[in-house]
């Protein structure tokens, strides 16, 4: 693969740049410590629509399936993003179990379909580079799910 150009890197840090603007820095907050849906139901209760949660939830995966989008139409460099990004991958871990059934629901069969595509390739990409990484991770989410469940 090409070395990333000097616009793909000032990208890349642009785009860091906006998740620490504070609004998104908060809705990543509460969706990291509260999001645990496994169907669409759930993701309706945990954040209805028009509700600040919902406007949470929807600046959290909007961001990451633009940012994606950016990856898959080769504006940012793919080895460079994935060697330093890996909560796109996470979101799309904790959405991938509402997607199938929103789609259908909401008649839009593209919705997150970038972020889908990016950490489908990226998931085949860290497993080459640190075989075990991905069910660590999603043990890890499992754990996360129980102490959130139990904290309430």
């Amino acid at each position: 693969m090409a070395q990333p150009t000097y616009e793909q890197g000032k990208l890349q840090i642009e785009l860091f740049e906006l998740r620490r603007e504070a609004r998104l820095r908060q809705a990543r907050d509460w969706f990291v410590k509260n999001y645990f849906a496994e169907n669409l139901d759930d993701a309706m209760k945990i954040a209805p629509m028009g509700s600040e949660a919902g406007t949470s939830y929807m600046m959290v995966v909007t961001y990451w399936d633009q940012v994606c989008a950016y990856l898959n139409h080769g504006l940012l460099h793919e080895e460079l993003f994935f060697e330093t990004n890996g909560e796109f991958f996470f979101i799309w871990e904790r959405v991938k179990p509402t997607i199938s059934e929103g789609r259908k629901r909401f008649s839009n069969p593209l919705f997150l379909a970038h972020m889908e595509k990016a950490a489908t390739r990226f998931e085949k990409w860290i497993e080459g580079r640190a075989p075990g990484h991905v069910a660590a991770m999603r043990e890890m989410m499992k754990q996360m799910r129980s102490q959130a469940q139990t904290a309430k």
